[in-house]
């Protein structure tokens, strides 16, 4: 019988394949690019060993990854080409604001490196790539797990920095159209207008109510502050013109005067439980990845030494 480098002998082929009648028998004549072909470089068979997690679900699931993460880059270089900025890159640090495109390049970004890495890893059955997938995978769960505690303990200081956030992007509003948008969505959803109340709008230059301010929105807030009349149909934007202007109590009728802060914080506490749910999976995935990637580094380390 011919040996051929880099595959295992005939006993060890009979042994650790549950389908022995399917190798060729000794006495047949086929040439070696046949017998080769039964042990092809990087496929060690784990799928044909009897692993409990068998290396198509890695592969499977870091391929939905890999093409989650590259939708995601796309939409973000997309709205980006939309607003000029991969013509002029230097206008990337002109926002004084938070641009939501970030948010899609770096989530893209992350998903594409890991499942890149999983599936080439799981497919090739490289260990490398799997070890630094899983490793990868375990830097981001301890930084969500430290986030949460953090978050936990230091609550004053991330109303603060929420806070802060909030003011930043306020004075940013008319700079950049995805953060006009976000702050809009944000407003009418939780029925709150400001960070912490409708005169945060001082911040702006178009809303805050200084004589040498010229605008027409001059004491005003945007339309996403205005409480909504279920009879109307159409949007009006000019809702919250001279809306600080009148009294408190009138101001309550025409648009929202809670903050977002203590909105949001309330809403936290009503979906506690679906929060919670959500984190919880995510981390159980982000477990069960690890320890799919891991189990399929032993068992291809352990077929190897085999050999």
């Amino acid at each position: 019988m011919l040996a051929i480098e880099g595959c295992p002998s005939e006993e060890k082929l009979l042994s650790l394949s549950p389908h022995p009648w399917l190798l060729p028998h000794p006495a047949s004549h086929l040439p070696v690019r046949s017998i080769s072909c039964l042990c092809p470089r990087g496929r060690t068979g784990h799928d044909h060993f009897g692993s409990p997690f068998p290396s198509g679900s890695q592969s499977h699931s870091s391929s939905l990854r890999t093409f989650l993460g590259i939708t995601f880059l796309g939409i973000g270089l997309w709205a980006w080409n939309e607003k000029g900025v991969l013509s002029n890159i230097s206008s990337i640090t002109d926002l004084g604001g938070f641009d939501p495109v970030w948010l899609f390049l770096v989530v893209g970004g992350v998903m594409f490196i890991l499942g890149f890495a999983g599936c080439i890893g799981a497919l090739r059955e490289n260990t490398f790539l799997l070890k630094f997938f899983s490793v990868f995978l375990g830097i981001i769960f301890f930084l969500e797990l430290t986030a949460g505690v953090l978050a936990f303990v230091f609550k004053d200081w991330i109303k603060d920095q929420l806070y802060f956030f909030i003011n930043n992007n306020i004075r940013a509003y008319r700079d950049d159209i995805d953060l006009q948008n976000l702050i809009d969505f944000t407003q009418e959803y939780w029925q709150c207008c400001g960070a912490f109340g409708a005169d945060d709008w001082n911040l702006n230059i178009y809303f805050n109510c200084t004589d040498s301010n010229a605008s027409r929105e001059r004491c005003g807030v945007p339309f996403s502050c205005c409480t909504k009349d279920p009879a109307e149909d159409v949007i009006n934007t000019q809702c919250g013109y001279d809306a600080r202007q009148k009294p408190e109590v009138d101001q309550q009728i025409v648009i929202y005067t809670k903050g977002c802060v203590p909105q949001f914080e309330k809403w936290l506490q009503d979906n506690l439980t679906i929060v919670a749910g959500i984190f919880i999976g995510i981390a159980l995935l982000q477990i069960f990845g690890i320890c799919l990637a891991q189990n399929l580094v032993s068992d291809i380390e352990a077929v190897r030494a085999s050999w």
